[in-house]
């Protein structure tokens, strides 16, 4: 039993850190968003929001940057709740008191 669930969280691990690592795109505008997000926000989500999170990493940098700037919503609406979650998150912390990058 204590094999099972050791497996188990070695796997949830693994699938944290390539999250983390997705979240990181290179484009500063979206670490400073996402980074923190992920680091303080993402372990909290319920399922469906972990999912769309998930969902939203595949998605194109230009596209991130232009549902996250507010300049757009994204089509798909299973993304436009954790577009609003980041946002909010964003809007109602000092990065530099989140995590310096």
């Amino acid at each position: 039993m204590d094999n099972a669930i050791d497996h188990r969280q070695s796997i949830d691990d693994v699938n944290r850190r390539r999250l983390y690592w997705h979240s990181r795109r290179g484009m500063w505008e979206l670490d400073l968003m996402l980074v923190p997000f992920f680091e303080n926000r993402f372990d909290a989500l319920e399922a469906p929001m972990k999912e769309a999170y998930r969902q939203l990493l595949a998605q194109e940098d230009q596209d991130l940057f232009s549902w996250l700037m507010r300049r757009d919503i994204p089509a798909d609406d299973t993304l436009g709740p954790i577009v609003l979650e980041i946002i909010r998150f964003a809007e109602q912390t000092h990065t530099g008191d989140v995590r310096p990058l």
